[in-house]
C-alpha cells in the first residue's frame, strides 16, 4: 500500500561538527543530574569537621542559630537542567535531531538560521548528541548553552566550608604526626 506521502526519516549525526538550517525548536523538558553519593558524602563529611569549631562556639557562648542547611535528600537529589530537541537539516539535505542541554537567550535563533554546531555524544546511544557549542550563521553570534553543575547544585558557602575542613582535617593530621 503506497500512500504517496515521502516520509522523511529523522538520523542523528555522528559528526562532531554539523552546518545545515534550523528547522524548529520542540518543546523542552527537565532532566536530572544525578549526584555520586561519595562525591556528596565527601563534601559533607569535610563541611561539617568546618562545622565543628563554630559549633563549640556557639554551644559556649549561645550565639543565634545560623542559617538554613540543604538536608541530605535535597542534596541528593540533583539539580535540573532544560533538554529542548533541535532538528536541522543538514548540507546533505537529511532532517537531524539533537539535544541542546540549557538554557539560551530566546532571540538567539530562529528557525531558518544557518547554524554550524559542535556535538558531543551521549552516554546513551539512543539518545541523540548533545550540543556543545553553536555558531549562528546567520547573525553572527557565538553561542553556549549553559546547564547546572554539581558544584553548582551543592552552591558556594557548602563548597567553602568543605574546603576550610579539608585544610583543618589537614592540619590536624599534620600536628598529630609531628609529635
Amino acid at each position: 500500500m503506497d500512500s504517496g506521502l515521502e516520509t522523511r526519516r529523522i538520523v542523528h549525526p555522528t559528526e562532531r561538527i554539523v552546518t545545515g538550517r534550523l528547522v524548529r525548536l520542540l518543546d523542552g523538558y527537565t532532566r536530572e543530574i544525578r549526584v555520586g553519593q561519595p562525591v556528596l558524602v565527601a563534601v559533607l563529611a569535610a563541611a561539617a569537621f568546618a562545622r565543628l569549631p563554630a559549633l563549640l562556639l556557639r554551644a559556649l557562648f549561645s550565639f543565634g542559630a545560623g542559617g538554613t542547611r540543604r538536608r541530605w535528600k535535597e542534596l541528593k537529589q540533583g539539580p535540573e537542567y532544560l533538554v529542548t530537541p533541535v532538528r536541522l537539516r543538514n548540507t546533505a539535505g537529511q532532517l537531524c535531531e539533537v539535544e541542546m542541554h540549557g538554557h539560551l537567550p530566546q532571540s538567539a535563533l530562529h528557525p531558518a538560521d544557518q547554524v554550524q554546531l559542535t556535538l558531543r555524544p551521549q552516554g546513551d546511544p539512543e539518545l541523540p548528541p548533545r550540543i556543545e557549542k553553536i555558531v549562528n550563521l546567520t547573525t553572527g553570534q557565538l553561542l553556549t548553552p549553559r546547564t547546572a553543575t554539581l558544584w553548582s547544585h551543592l552552591g558556594p558557602p557548602l563548597l567553602l566550608q568543605a574546603v576550610l575542613g579539608a585544610l583543618l582535617l589537614a592540619g590536624v593530621v599534620a600536628c598529630s604526626a609531628l609529635t
